[in-house]
């Protein structure tokens, strides 16, 4: 209890607005938070509109065909570097079938021509009257220089044969051989003639 008297003052409601004589009384309204979700809201929903629907529409596409379709070109720049360097080639390989022309010459002036100067002796193997001296005819015949004709003096021969001393006497020695008929041709450094015809046995 005070010592003052009670006034008007002192008779003040338990449940008032009032905060005072001189103060505004405060709004007790809060501020409300729709506005800012319906504008998240509709954010958001253009957001995915704008993620699935624009690429369904086509807008994406211009930039993939330009990207696919630019390699063409170097596609296309790169047959033609290959088939010069095919047809190049082809070019290089053509001069082998021209050298064999140039072996075949080669080949038939190295073969040395039959000379008929060579001397050659005949000899009767067989036994037989006269038959050095028929074959020595052939052969001088044909061209041939005769060095000897007579009986052979050497081992029995079954058959004909030519022989000559020296491998350049071969080819000599196989025309003499087409002349008399003879296929037996040997190559014998004992005889001292270089081309020696011993007719054999049988000879016709």
């Amino acid at each position: 209890m005070t010592k003052y008297a009670r006034d008007e003052f002192d008779q003040v409601p338990q449940n008032t607005s009032r905060q005072g004589v001189h103060r505004d009384a405060q709004d007790t309204a809060r501020p409300t938070l729709w506005p800012v979700l319906t504008v998240g809201a509709v954010a958001l929903v253009l957001g995915l509109a704008a993620y699935l629907i624009l690429p369904n529409l086509g807008l994406v596409a211009p930039n993939a065909s330009s990207s696919v379709s630019t390699p063409a070109p170097q596609q296309t720049d790169a047959s033609p570097s290959a088939a010069p360097s095919e047809s190049s080639s082809a070019p290089s390989g053509e001069p082998s079938p021209g050298t064999s022309p140039s072996d075949v010459p080669s080949a038939t002036t190295s073969a040395a021509p039959v000379d008929k100067t060579t001397p050659v002796a005949v000899y009767n193997g067989a036994g037989t009257a006269g038959l050095a001296g028929r074959v020595a005819g052939l052969v001088q015949g044909d061209g041939w220089t005769l060095s000897t004709v007579g009986n052979w003096g050497g081992l029995p021969q079954q058959t004909s044969v030519i022989f000559y001393n020296a491998p350049e006497q071969k080819i000599n020695a196989e025309a003499l051989g087409a002349l008399l008929g003879i296929q037996s041709i040997v190559e014998s450094p004992e005889v001292q003639q270089p081309l020696v015809v011993v007719a054999g046995p049988g000879f016709q």
